[in-house]
């Protein structure tokens, strides 16, 4: 069986005739009567009925005729995927792509590399799309210690409190980890950016509730349930009512990552990493 074979019979199907089927197709008569001939053959069973005016599907024809429809119909669509794949770079982030410098990447990308997109996409997983094939490139703020993959740091980002909007310490200006002490604090295990960790032994929060998301993250807040400790990057891209964004003074940094697989480097990828780079050592 041929995808050949299948598009000669539904072309005969849709237009009627074999020669018109044959125009449509832009092969000869003779060569649309022998696919539709050996799908005949292959599949056992009569598909279309000749005649003088032309050709009908049969009864069985007429409903393996849906069938075909379907397999061309993700043919097509496997073989735009794969023209796809030459013409866009995919970027998988799990809570906030680059921040603010997220637009402006965007708009350099397309103004540097015509005809080539820079397509984002949010995955909530911990290797943001990457592991799970969905993306080319990773936006990562967490340590990679997987071999297959290889990361490049482009930048470091602020820590910053999110506090409800009527919290006491949202009065202040600058907040430090101490100001997190008996208090509760939302984390997500999965691709968030803190931990236990972050606090010296017998100080920090009092307790932490595990949330799945920026969505659900910012609801807790926002509901005064749960404070957060997050990249600066969130605070630029989730602004929310109910909610502020205070710098932690004597938090650590946030490490970013590029990171994509190491045998299956994605093209351009140098230049990827050498503009976000730029732009954070701008920032």
């Amino acid at each position: 069986m041929t995808v050949e074979s299948l598009r000669a019979f539904v072309a005969v199907a849709d237009e009627g005739t074999f020669t018109d089927a044959a125009l449509a197709l832009g092969t000869s008569q003779a060569a649309v009567s022998r696919r539709v001939a050996a799908l005949e053959d292959r599949l056992g069973v009569r598909l279309l009925q000749r005649g003088p005016r032309g050709a009908t599907p049969t009864a069985t024809g007429t409903r393996l005729l849906a069938h075909a429809r379907r397999v061309l119909d993700e043919l097509a669509a496997l073989e735009r995927v794969a023209a796809d794949a030459g013409s866009e770079t995919r970027v998988g982030f799990a809570w906030s792509a680059l921040g603010r410098h997220t637009t402006t990447l965007q708009r350099r990308w397309v103004a540097e590399h015509p005809g080539r997109r820079l397509v984002l996409v949010q995955a909530g997983t911990p290797s943001a799309g990457l592991l799970e094939g969905l993306v080319d490139v990773a936006v990562v703020r967490r340590e990679v210690a997987d071999e297959r993959l290889r990361a490049a740091l482009v930048g470091v980002e602020r820590r910053l409190a999110c506090l409800p909007s009527d919290d006491p310490l949202a009065r202040r200006r600058v907040l430090r980890l101490a100001d997190f002490d008996g208090r509760t604090v939302a984390v997500d295990l999965r691709t968030g950016t803190t931990t236990r960790d972050l606090w010296p032994a017998g100080g920090g929060p009092a307790t932490t509730r595990e949330v799945h998301g920026v969505d659900e993250w910012l609801t807790a807040v926002a509901a005064g349930e749960a404070l957060g400790l997050t990249s600066e990057a969130t605070a630029a891209q989730f602004p929310r009512p109910g909610v502020v964004y205070r710098p932690v003074q004597d938090a650590p940094p946030v490490p970013v990552h590029l990171v994509w697989w190491h045998d299956d480097p994605p093209s351009h990828v140098a230049e990827l990493v050498g503009l976000v780079r730029a732009l954070y050592a701008a920032g």
